[in-house]
């Protein structure tokens, strides 16, 4: 099972640089999942980049998810509390990963469902979660 975070559904949706990488993992993967935040997050950025409006790029990015088979997980408490976690060791102006909001909730959910986490980007690589690369 792979959580799928923001910055790799931006990079797959905008074909940034090695989006043929993670399209690759994604594939291969049994179960995909990602959250809400997630979903927020990649919401803003593919508008932003594309210079799409809100609901054309929510859209969009539904689209993207049914195909792919991406499933939208709820986050609850044992997600919550691994954020928090998240933050209080790898959190920016704590530690050189300096995982921001999206980035600590995108870990809490990986380490509370035991998966591994497809993302593009330095800032997990510093951290102790369970890479999908």
């Amino acid at each position: 099972m792979i959580f799928v975070d923001a910055s790799a559904l931006v990079a797959l949706m905008t074909q940034e640089p090695g989006w043929e990488a993670l399209a690759d993992r994604l594939q291969a993967a049994g179960r995909r999942c990602t959250s809400g935040m997630a979903v927020f997050e990649t919401v803003a950025a593919v508008a932003r980049k594309l210079s799409y409006s809100i609901d054309e790029t929510r859209a969009m990015v539904a689209d993207f998810l049914g195909l792919t088979g991406i499933e939208l997980m709820v986050i609850g408490q044992a997600e919550t509390e691994a954020a928090l976690a998240a933050f209080e060791h790898f959190g920016k102006g704590r530690h050189p990963a300096a995982l921001n909001m999206g980035d600590c909730f995108a870990y809490g959910c990986t380490k509370a469902i035991g998966a591994d986490l497809l993302f593009k980007g330095d800032d997990f690589i510093r951290t102790d979660i369970s890479q999908a690369m």
